[in-house]
């Protein structure tokens, strides 16, 4: 993976907290922890850790990368809080990239030959969050969009809807152990072993995205929560 600029990037959108770092010379520097109720302390000092090892400053940093979610509501609002902190301090561009993407290209990663992925994150209330991709020129790109719903109502849509199962697909996240009527359905894929997203599996969409010039000011950084009735609230003075 290449890169001509310093990319950051932070994810505390589930019970995991990860900071990945993309150097100029390509290369990654990266900490992934499980460390649920903790992202608050975790995060900043793990900054530091990277930054450090990478053997750069803040300064260095060109662009800020975020997982925009969805999960945790907590866990994205202090992930792109921090990441917009840093952003407006060190006055750089952001980008989001989707907790649910980051596992299918680890997904990717991990087995060259997976064409197909489904991620499911448990969003509690009986619900989960859930998405396809599919490995286009070694991106995981969204098929059709993500969603929240309940296990049993995915189900019936992929019933009513004809929808035939990918070949050599994996499934991601910790949806499927929550809801074992969901695995049961899905049982023709593979389980993997990802459960959460991890920072160091943003970079290569980040840096597309930074490519194709869609970085924006921190703040017009947004986090995906896809329920509606969960609202967002800038900074203070960001209003």
């Amino acid at each position: 993976m290449s890169s001509s600029l310093n990319i950051l990037c932070i994810d505390s959108s589930t019970e995991a907290c990860s900071v990945a770092l993309l150097t100029k010379d390509a290369t990654t520097y990266q900490r992934f922890m499980f460390a649920p109720r903790e992202h608050t302390q975790k995060i900043l000092p793990t900054v530091d850790d990277v930054v450090k090892e990478a053997k750069l400053s803040l300064a260095d940093i060109d662009v800020i990368a975020y997982g925009q979610g969805p999960g945790s509501f907590t866990g994205v609002r202090i992930g792109i809080s921090i990441a917009q902190g840093l952003a407006f301090g060190l006055e750089k561009k952001m980008v989001g990239i989707s907790t649910l993407q980051a596992m299918a290209q680890q997904a990717l990663h991990n087995d060259k030959q997976c064409n197909s992925v489904y991620a499911a994150i448990d969003a509690r209330m009986g619900e989960v969050y859930f998405a396809h991709y599919i490995n286009e020129n070694g991106v995981m790109v969204l098929q059709d969009k993500e969603v929240v719903i309940k296990p049993e109502e995915l189900i019936d849509q992929q019933q009513n809807n004809g929808i035939v199962m990918q070949q050599n697909s994996q499934l991601v996240g910790t949806g499927w152990a929550a809801y074992p009527e969901l695995l049961a359905f899905y049982q023709t894929c593979s389980v993997s072993d990802i459960l959460y997203p991890s920072a160091e599996f943003m970079l290569k969409s980040a840096s597309l995205l930074i490519e194709n010039d869609k970085a924006v000011e921190p703040e017009l950084a947004i986090p995906v929560y896809l329920r509606d009735t969960v609202t967002w609230k800038k900074l203070p003075g960001r209003e």
